[in-house]
């Protein structure tokens, strides 16, 4: 089988435009949730979100082209062009027949869904706009990215909510190393800060509805009451090795493994024993043919839900034995808030710095241990350690879960 590398990365998050500014952002323990400012919160329950900040969409794509997109879509072409610049693809120089997209967003262009809603209750649905359909629905994302850049192999959305991204990653890894593809750009996008979007998930009862940025998304910490929305992109260009040594590329990392499983349980609530979580885990180490004991680094779905937080650490006790207590755990969610079906690629990104840089990211605001969840959860403070091997899991809506394995790169 082929060895499968990462060549270049991209994302819109709420702490950073960008991967560098990503990046320096975890390192510093910076919290992007506040005050949701893209609409009116009046007499609404849930008033904070990690809202994209500082970002211009002109500054980065026409008027003429933002007029025909989504914000999801636009945060996918952002992070997909930071991405393609950063790993210094030629496409003059490819067969772009072997170069494939695999973009998810879990619910994809809700805004447009919401606002021509409204257009046809006032005007007539026959009046909506004739961009209504391709800026909504959810595969437009990789559509537009394969326009841009010409890609002509396999170009697919991954739908599994909140699992993805990492689901499109895990894809994407596949495809090159089974030989179909040389290249594959993959990763997720989510836009649903709005009322329509943070209404449905508040009527689930899912989010936090404390007015404390500080203590809103906290993983982990006994006084979680549900999880903040967050909204972005990340982008990863997966990369055949041979093909990327042989252009001269840089390598963050190696993408040794991958695991998908379904609790087949509930369409929210996971499994309480967490058990198809740690086979998905269990199996992305197969995968990867490592044992437990070399996995230094978890990044954890970690949304700060009661159900998710505890049956997720039931599942890594289940996959590591007694390696559970001696390997680090964090939730970058914290810093992020939920990105949906973005959240696994930007989680990815930033488990591949951890894995190139030796860094493991903390779990900030942690104040109230928990006794269910009594992992190694690296509270508030970041810690230098090696990282040879680290998994990014992703755990989603539907009984959806997902593991991506990493290990550090060696020629």
């Amino acid at each position: 089988m082929r060895r499968v590398v990462i060549t270049g990365m991209g994302a819109i998050t709420p702490i950073g435009n960008n991967v560098k500014e990503l990046w320096s952002s975890v390192l510093n323990g910076r919290c992007g949730i506040d005050k949701i400012t893209h609409y009116d919160t009046t007499g609404r329950k849930v008033t904070l979100a990690g809202e994209v900040k500082n970002f211009n969409p002109e500054d980065y794509l026409e008027r003429s082209e933002l007029r025909k997109m989504d914000p999801f879509t636009v945060f996918a072409v952002v992070a997909a062009t930071e991405a393609m610049e950063d790993s210094k693809i030629k496409m003059s120089s490819e067969d772009a027949l072997r170069c494939g997209i695999i973009f998810s967003s879990g619910i994809g262009g809700l805004g447009t869904i919401q606002n021509e809603s409204a257009k046809g209750q006032e005007k007539g649905f026959d009046r909506i706009s004739p961009h209504f359909v391709p800026m909504s629905i959810s595969n437009m994302a990789a559509g537009h990215i394969a326009i841009k850049y010409g890609f002509h192999g396999m170009c697919s959305c991954v739908v599994t909510a909140c699992a993805g991204s990492t689901n499109a990653m895990g894809d994407a890894f596949r495809q090159i190393r089974d030989g179909y593809l040389d290249i594959c750009m993959c990763g997720g996008s989510e836009a649903c800060i709005n009322s329509f979007g943070i209404g449905g998930f508040t009527a689930l009862h899912a989010l936090c509805t404390g007015e404390d940025p500080n203590r809103a998304s906290i993983p982990f910490d006994k006084e979680r009451n549900g999880f903040v929305m967050g909204e972005g992109a990340g982008a990863l260009v997966l990369e055949e090795y041979e093909h990327a040594v042989a252009r001269g590329a840089n390598i963050y990392c190696e993408v040794i493994g991958y695991g998908a499983t379904c609790d087949a349980n509930h369409v929210t609530a996971p499994l309480e024993d967490g058990s198809m979580a740690a086979r998905c885990m269990e199996m992305a180490l197969r995968d990867g043919g490592i044992k437990p004991e070399q996995v230094d680094y978890i990044n954890a779905h970690g949304t700060s839900t009661h159900l998710n937080d505890r049956g997720e650490t039931m599942a890594i006790k289940s996959a590591f034995g007694e390696h559970a207590y001696q390997l680090a755990v964090s939730s970058t969610k914290a810093m992020t808030g939920h990105l949906l079906g973005a959240s696994g690629a930007v989680e990815a990104i930033i488990t591949a710095l951890s894995v190139k840089e030796n860094v493991i990211p903390p779990t900030i605001h942690y104040e109230v241990p928990d006794e269910e969840c009594d992992l190694d959860i690296v509270p508030n403070e970041l810690r230098h350690s090696t990282v040879n091997y680290a998994l990014s899991n992703s755990l989603g809506f539907g009984g959806h879960n997902a593991s991506i394995l990493l290990k550090k790169y060696q020629a």
